[in-house]
């Protein structure tokens, strides 16, 4: 029998995921520091949450509209940004979805024009778009899929209590996505390298107590406002400069890079004080990191994708180069990611009223008292005028 000991089967290439489109969707209301204070009669003034948190406004949406909502927008601009690729996935990062069941992602989908593509929902909090992040590259680079849309929406103003000091003047609404496809790791936009991790040990320090399986809506709920979000502050600080640092170490010896060499850091946008000791920490110089919490606030799992989109971060980073996001949230969870900055132009739409909420009223959302809408602008290079230019932080 004749063999064919000398011929030589070629290894198989492993694909690289790479960036081709990044989209946003943000509300158009803007809220102040003075109009949060207002609308929950808040026991604290403008400068003190600026001190504590370093944000000024954040956008907040009209009634009747929803995290699905945001997630249509952010998703089209990511697939126009990619030059209307068609998706073969979508997985939606949220902690906010439209419904406790079903998730929202396959909706988003359908609203999209994507027929019947794979399509399910990430809950990690605020780490969650890295998660979504993973897990796609991680399809990617297996061959499972050419082309997955990763989104993150959040509408934390369904869940944050306004007459609560510690979360209300925090938190905002927002999505922002990012189209991947196979390419190689020299290209602008490679995901070079992971990490993720979790410690359900802090499961109560973000939580909404009630409403799920553990204290259903049926029975008593275990407190006054166990409906609404609750965060322990401090425990979360230390635990979120910690663990971001120790993620971000680890995603770089992975990826081959001393924190010296990244360009551009981004983390997720909780506090400034928390993404100020993590830079510190990683010894990344403050003319390397980027930021939009000033304007945006804390958009949980939408806030890192938020700061990929803003085009005022692109004027400053030049694609390839080498680029840091982190992220830490509820479970706990956190998570890290090492690629090279995209070499595409952000897209940006306003939300799309899809189907009104159940508790929405008919006809068009009226202004409230406590916002301003946001200014526009007519560039070309923004679908929709939905950004304050940010700086490094």
């Amino acid at each position: 029998m004749r063999t064919h000991e000398n011929t030589a089967v070629p290894p198989a290439v492993t694909p690289t995921p790479v960036i081709s489109g990044i989209g946003s969707c943000l509300p158009p209301r803007v809220v102040d520091n003075d109009a949060v204070i207002a609308r929950g009669a808040l026991l604290t003034d403008p400068g003190w949450i600026r001190a504590r948190t370093g944000i000024e406004r954040r956008r907040h949406v009209s009634p009747g509209t929803s995290t699905g909502d945001l997630a249509v927008g952010a998703g089209r601009a990511a697939l126009a940004s990619a030059g209307g690729v068609r998706p073969d996935l979508v997985l939606l990062a949220t902690s906010t979805p439209d419904h406790p069941c079903p998730a929202t992602a396959p909706e988003v989908a359908h609203r999209l024009g994507l027929g019947t593509v794979g399509a399910f929902d990430v809950s990690a909090v605020c780490s969650g778009f890295l998660y979504a992040l993973s897990v796609a590259a991680g399809l990617v680079r297996g061959g499972v899929c050419a082309a997955p849309l990763v989104i993150a929406a959040e509408t934390y103003t369904a869940i944050v209590d306004p007459a609560d000091r510690t979360t209300a003047p925090i938190f905002g609404d927002g999505a922002g996505a990012v189209l991947l496809r196979p390419g190689g790791r020299d290209e602008p936009g490679a995901v070079h390298a992971t990490d993720l991790g979790s410690d359900g040990a802090g499961r109560a320090a973000i939580t909404i107590p009630g409403g799920g399986a553990r204290h259903p809506r049926r029975l008593p709920p275990p407190g006054p406002d166990a409906h609404f979000f609750h965060m322990e502050g401090r425990a979360v600080y230390a635990h979120a400069v910690r663990r971001m640092t120790r993620s971000s170490e680890a995603v770089l010896r992975r990826a081959g890079w001393g924190a010296p060499s990244v360009r551009a850091f981004i983390g997720h946008q909780a506090n400034q004080r928390i993404l100020d000791s993590v830079g510190d920490r990683l010894g990344i110089a403050p003319a390397h990191r980027y930021g939009n919490i000033r304007e945006l606030g804390n958009t949980a799992a939408a806030s890192v994708p938020l700061v990929l989109a803003d085009p005022a971060v692109h004027r400053a980073v030049v694609p390839g180069e080498r680029t840091l996001l982190t992220a830490f949230g509820g479970g706990f969870t956190w998570a890290s990611t090492a690629l090279t900055w995209p070499d595409v132009t952000p897209l940006a739409e306003e939300p799309d009223a899809g189907q009104p909420t159940e508790h929405s009223a008919t006809g068009p959302p009226t202004a409230e008292p406590d916002a301003a809408p946001a200014s526009t602008s007519t560039s070309p290079a923004a679908a929709s005028p939905v950004f304050v230019p940010s700086s490094p932080l």
